[in-house]
């Protein structure tokens, strides 16, 4: 009866496993080998937002570093598939070098207002480190790559953790992880520098429940500058020269504060690009990432 039952498992987790890698619209991008772990719930409920990947380069043996990817959408759009398509040749490159990636979903916006999403974030965190053991993970060696909203998540992550900010996390959750590095693709820093920042029905708007100009005390909370001090991780700020959505200023302030306070940080403009998009992933970016990761994560 033993051996039946385990023969019922073991069937029951190669067929979710072979479910993970079919339904995964990333796996056809990434290199030959790489091992899926998919749709891992992180806050042990049946929230679809409260689910998260892990790829892990081919041959993985563990204490394989780790870097949570925190995908954009305005905090009310998209999923933890989003930003990967053209971002495909950075994605091979942190496989084949060694590292795993984790992308994991939150709550948007339009369900759970602000801290939620940051809420959300530091629980898969924290459920990756809890559980680094059992996929073979370097709890010692994260480093944190957002998207837009994703990179406002990312930084925020990252600069407060230090500052112990309780209701950043969820009652109970641990908080024993840290940050060696954080990777900010053009997100929001200081969400009253917005043009619409008086507009309650403006994304910014909406994560907080009002017109950040209205709620400032609101708007400071959640931006991340307000964060910033010397025992910050070092940080790689990448900003499209022409993005009209998230203005570059968000990114020359981020970087000016942490200058400030002594932490060290690259700021890239890259010339003539977009909000989002495959100018991100040109091997001079893609160099300039994968430099930063193995410097802080080898």
């Amino acid at each position: 009866m033993k051996l039946k039952a385990l023969t019922t498992a073991l069937l029951m987790c190669f067929s979710f496993l072979a479910f993970s890698q079919s339904e995964n619209p990333i796996m056809k991008l990434l290199p030959e080998g790489t091992i899926l772990h998919g749709n891992i719930p992180y806050n042990n409920d049946t929230l679809q937002k409260h689910l998260l990947d892990i790829y892990l380069p081919a041959n993985a043996t563990g204490d394989v570093p780790l870097v949570i990817w925190v995908h954009g959408g305005g905090w009310l759009s998209n999923g933890k598939y989003a930003d990967m398509g053209y971002m495909k040749a950075t994605i091979a490159e942190i496989l084949k070098s060694g590292y795993g990636l984790a992308s994991i979903d939150y709550r948007f916006s339009t369900a759970a207002v602000f801290p939620a999403q940051i809420q959300d974030c530091n629980k898969a965190v924290a459920f990756l480190h809890e559980n680094a053991e059992k996929y073979g993970l370097d709890k010692d060696r994260f480093a944190l790559m957002g998207f837009s909203a994703g990179g406002h998540l990312a930084s925020l992550m990252g600069l407060s953790k230090n500052n112990k900010v309780s209701g950043f996390f969820m009652p109970k959750a641990s908080k024993s992880f840290n940050f060696k590095a954080v990777v900010d693709f053009y997100g929001p820093a200081e969400l009253v520098l917005f043009p619409k920042a008086n507009d309650p029905k403006s994304p910014e708007g909406i994560l907080i429940g009002a017109a950040p100009l209205d709620r400032p005390d609101l708007a400071k909370i959640a931006s991340p500058v307000t964060y910033v001090d010397k025992n910050d991780p070092p940080f790689l700020i990448i900003h499209g020269e022409k993005d009209e959505l998230v203005s570059p200023n968000h990114s020359r302030l981020l970087s000016g504060w942490l200058n400030s306070a002594g932490v060290q940080n690259e700021l890239i403009l890259v010339k003539d690009a977009p909000h989002f998009g495959p100018q991100f992933d040109v091997d001079a970016v893609r160099i300039k990432v994968m430099d930063f990761l193995k410097k802080e994560l080898n």
